[in-house]
């Protein structure tokens, strides 16, 4: 095997320790995907389970996407062949296996969550400076509409256009990594779409600017 695809697999492995289902089992087994939305990642842990069960869901998440781009893209596996040319592939290969990891987990069924915290962890270890933008436009966008889905695909795409914009390199690396992770994070909010355009998608009321002074849906 070669060092990069190593890296896939340590990636994709450490993606799919989930950590709503790992705190679920230390917390006498829940396993929130048999509640609320289904979803095992941390805003269905907040709303089923609470802050500090969230926090902890959160805390994991982030982490194995910090893990994964800050630290494993960049150890070297002595004895493994890697051409320098791939070599700069490493934090993008690194960074879309444990997003793949995490939502389609081989310790839980391929079943897992949307990729949104692992997503901020792995962007948080290629540069802050890309993370900024990121968070400034979610927090924005549920603001003014209220829906957390549609903040995380929003979050998603400026992080493709914070890579464009910056002068971070390997460039080609990281543009491929933006873009393959906005359309990851697409695809798995395809059910919140869908029950936006059905008006069924709930608001976060605590942090949508109307949710106090009219009844949303």
């Amino acid at each position: 095997m070669t060092e990069l695809s190593v890296k896939a697999l340590l990636g994709y492995l450490l993606g799919s320790i989930i950590g709503s289902l790992l705190v679920g089992r230390l917390r006498g087994g829940i396993d929130i995907r048999r509640l609320g939305s289904g979803n095992a990642g941390g805003t269905n842990a907040l709303r089923t389970q609470g802050k500090a069960f969230a926090f902890w869901v959160l805390l994991i998440d982030i982490g194995k996407g910090w893990i994964a781009t800050a630290l494993l893209a960049s150890a070297r596996f002595p004895g493994l062949a890697s051409a320098p040319a791939w070599h700069a592939w490493s934090i993008a290969v690194c960074g879309i296996a444990v997003m793949l990891g995490h939502v389609y987990p081989l310790w839980h069924g391929l079943k897992g969550g949307k990729g949104v915290a692992t997503l901020i962890g792995a962007v948080l270890g290629v540069s802050p400076v890309l993370l900024a933008p990121m968070l400034a436009v979610w927090l924005a966008a549920v603001i003014v509409f209220g829906f957390i889905g549609l903040a995380s695909i929003l979050g998603a795409a400026t992080f493709v256009l914070a890579s464009a914009a910056s002068h971070l390199s390997p460039r080609a690396p990281l543009l491929t990594f933006a873009v393959a992770s906005a359309l990851l994070i697409v695809y798995t909010h395809r059910s919140n779409l869908a029950r936006m355009r059905a008006g069924a998608e709930p608001r976060a009321r605590k942090l949508w600017l109307l949710g106090a002074g009219r009844k949303g849906r």
